[in-house]
């Protein structure tokens, strides 16, 4: 039987969701946790990989058992009593067998926050960047994400993907109280995409670099003609999209 999980985390701790030879990981310590209240050997699957230091208010992955599983609240807080503090699961569900927690997932959203003042409850939750920001001029290109659909100019250069299309669904910049929250949400991110657009965005936001000039970054799919990537810190997964099918068994009457 195949089961998701939904969960949340503080990734500060952590070298990002995925096995790391030189450090620990998301995945790393919930496999380990669900290995030992469950009493076998358990492998989990996320929807897609956060860097080191990116944390996520949402995130799914699965896992399978070839027993059922008495999903209780009781079995919930057991976990949780087990994982660190900065690691949180919300609820485990059963799915169809053909549901992938990555392969199902149809969208990705993605925020990144700013502030302009040090805040001792948001250590490592925000980018602390105090320059002076054109916020029109930011969205002017943040516009131009929906002309195009490859980011090679936005990924990491040894990344292991057959193509670097993906298809937005929004980018915008908000100011949100004492906080300047960019949204963007997609099919699919590539690695390393969203804090390499943030980056060469803050560069327009201080006039260092025109929106003309980021749309030839587009267009030349190189991604040393883009600006640095952003701190870790501000970046959060906020939701991840599935057909509404996918939770059907998990809505069932029993």
């Amino acid at each position: 039987m195949r089961y998701f999980i939904q969960l949340s985390y503080r990734g500060t701790a952590y070298h990002g969701w995925q096995f790391q030879p030189n450090g620990i990981s998301i995945q790393e310590v919930l496999e380990q946790k669900l290995t030992l209240i469950l009493k076998e050997r358990i492998a989990i699957v996320g929807s897609g990989r956060t860097d080191a230091g990116v944390h996520a208010e949402q995130q799914f992955a699965h896992f399978e058992l070839d027993r059922p599983l008495e999903l209780t609240d009781t079995l919930i807080h057991a976990l949780n009593c087990l994982l660190p503090p900065d690691i949180a699961i919300q609820t485990i569900f059963p799915v169809a067998p053909d549901v992938h927690a990555r392969f199902s997932a149809t969208t990705r959203y993605y925020q990144y926050r700013i502030r302009k003042q040090k805040s001792p409850f948001l250590d490592y939750l925000v980018y602390v960047f105090r320059p002076q920001l054109d916020i029109d001029e930011m969205n002017r290109a943040a516009a131009l994400l929906f002309q195009y659909d490859d980011f090679e100019s936005f990924s990491k250069v040894r990344t292991k993907v057959s193509h670097f299309r993906c298809v937005m669904h929004r980018a915008e910049w908000v100011v949100e109280d004492d906080q300047l929250v960019f949204h963007i949400k997609a099919n699919r991110f590539l690695y390393g995409m969203v804090r390499t657009l943030v980056g060469t965005m803050l560069e327009i936001g201080q006039g260092r670099m025109t929106v003309a000039e980021f749309k030839q970054i587009l267009l030349a799919k190189d991604r040393t003609k883009a600006g640095r990537s952003a701190p870790a810190s501000g970046l959060f997964l906020v939701e991840v999209g599935y057909p509404p099918a996918v939770f059907d068994k998990k809505n069932e009457k029993r």
